[in-house]
Parts: structure tokens; C-alpha cells; sequence
């Protein structure tokens, strides 16, 4: 995840994003999981697409894990860097976090089980919204899903209040109908801006992926990996990942807008 763009358009998306979040409690409250569909594990290959070294962990990581111990081939492809999540900061600054969220990414994925390297876009953090950058991420989205013939591509939700993973959701959207892949999407931001019965959410869509416990550990154990986001960024800056958020991505299951 990286810290929102909040360009004139974004604005009140932005100020939804670094708002104080919807507790979980409420969330439990909602009883989602009993309410709405639930869904049976997809057969491989999956995709699974990332705006940022951890989206497909925290959206998607327990589902990951589950299809890795079905025997179900499963490859990632991450279109940033995440180097922006800490704000402005010197060209060789970005680098380094750049270089740290990659060798976490790598951790944290091999905590999900046995599944190849990820691929690397290397796009540009807070800029995949551009129109450049957006067709870049279709290409090698569907590159991809050709390559592996792919049975289905996992995304961030265009409706996710945050311009790259909505460009991420996008792009992947374009590339599935480019290959005629289906395509899932996983909400990350939705969980702390939205509320339970939101309109803006299209519940309709929505259905659920249950995980057993010891998937629930491996996803633990590989967002435990992303130390970046869950250590203060500096004297009195929060986490960009606090523990009100992760608390929304490790439940007992995974929630998929189709």
C-alpha cells in the first residue's frame, strides 16, 4: 500500500483515506461472512495483481496461501514499487524503500507457500492513474495471463477510493477482456473508509472465501514481513499500515467483488 495521491479529482477520496477508519467491530457486527456468498477455492492458474508490495497480501494472501496447498498454480505481478508510501524524500530515499518493499514482498510471499518470484512492472508509485502507465499495466497484466493461461486474474477494486489500485483494478479489467480471463477484485481501502451497508459498495457483487486457520497464520506470518508500513515513518508519524487496519485483513475470511 502507498500513501493516497490527492490530486484536485481525489480530494475528498484522499481525506476518506487518512480519516480515523471504520472499526472492525463494526464490521463483525455486519456478519458478512454468514451474509453474503460463499465461494469455492477458483481453479489455477490465478493472477493476482498488486498496485504496491502488499496489496495481494493483505486483499487476497489467505486465498493465496489456500490455492498454493490445493496444488493450484498461482503467479503475481506488481505494478509499483511502493517507493512513495513515506512521502516526499530524495531519488536515492525512494530507491532504498523501493528496494526494502521488494525484499519484503519476496518474504512475505514465501510465508504463503511455494509459488514463483513475482513479476516487477516497476511503474511509478502514485502515477499508475496516468493514461501511460494504466496501458503499460494492461500489457504486462496480459502478458501474463497469457503466458501462464491464466484462469482467472485477482485485482484491487477499481472503487477503492485510491487512484492506483483503481488504475491496478482498471488495467486488469481491460486485460482480462483482452485474453478472456475472468476477474475478481479485492477491496483494501474499502474496509477503513466504508461502513457496512455503504452504497457506494456494490454488495451485489460481493461474496466471501473462507480460510482455515492455518492459512489465516501463513497470511499473519507474511504481513508480519512488511515492516515498512507497520513501523512509524518517523517522531510522531503513524504507521501507513496501523493496527486498526490489519485487524480488517486478517479475519477468518477474504471478501472478492465479481
Amino acid at each position: 500500500m502507498s500513501a493516497s495521491k490527492a490530486a484536485d479529482p481525489r480530494q475528498a477520496a484522499a481525506a476518506a483515506i487518512d480519516a480515523q477508519g471504520t472499526e472492525e467491530a463494526l464490521w463483525r457486527e455486519a456478519r458478512l461472512a454468514e451474509r453474503l456468498p460463499r465461494l469455492a477455492l477458483p481453479a489455477g492458474p490465478v493472477v493476482v495483481v498488486a498496485a504496491h508490495p502488499d496489496d495481494e497480501v493483505l486483499g487476497f494472501g489467505g486465498t493465496i496461501a489456500a490455492l498454493l496447498q490445493a496444488g493450484a498454480a498461482v503467479h503475481t505481478v506488481c505494478l509499483s514499487d511502493g517507493e512513495a508510501s513515506h512521502g516526499p524524500g530524495t531519488p536515492s530515499a525512494r530507491a532504498r524503500l523501493a528496494a526494502r518493499r521488494r525484499d519484503e514482498l519476496t518474504a512475505a510471499l514465501r510465508d504463503l507457500g511455494e509459488l514463483p518470484a513475482p513479476v516487477h512492472a516497476g511503474l511509478p508509485d502514485t502515477a499508475l492513474d496516468e493514461p501511460q502507465h494504466e496501458e503499460e499495466a494492461r500489457a504486462v497484466i496480459g502478458g501474463l495471463l497469457d503466458a501462464v493461461g491464466a484462469a482467472l486474474c485477482v485485482a484491487p477494486w477499481e472503487g477503492d477510493l485510491h487512484s492506483d489500485h483503481e488504475a491496478a483494478g482498471r488495467a486488469a479489467r481491460r486485460a482480462g477482456h483482452d485474453t478472456s480471463t475472468p476477474v475478481w477484485s479485492y477491496p483494501v481501502w474499502m474496509w477503513h473508509w466504508a461502513r457496512p451497508h455503504d452504497r457506494r459498495v456494490p454488495w451485489h457483487r460481493a461474496a466471501v472465501l473462507p480460510l482455515p486457520e492455518p492459512v489465516i497464520d501463513r497470511k499473519k506470518a507474511a504481513l508480519a514481513r512488511f515492516t515498512s508500513q507497520l513501523e512509524p515513518r518517523g517522531t510522531g508519524i503513524a504507521p501507513v499500515l496501523p493496527v486498526a487496519e490489519i485487524a480488517h485483513h486478517t479475519r477468518a475470511f477474504e471478501t472478492v467483488i465479481r
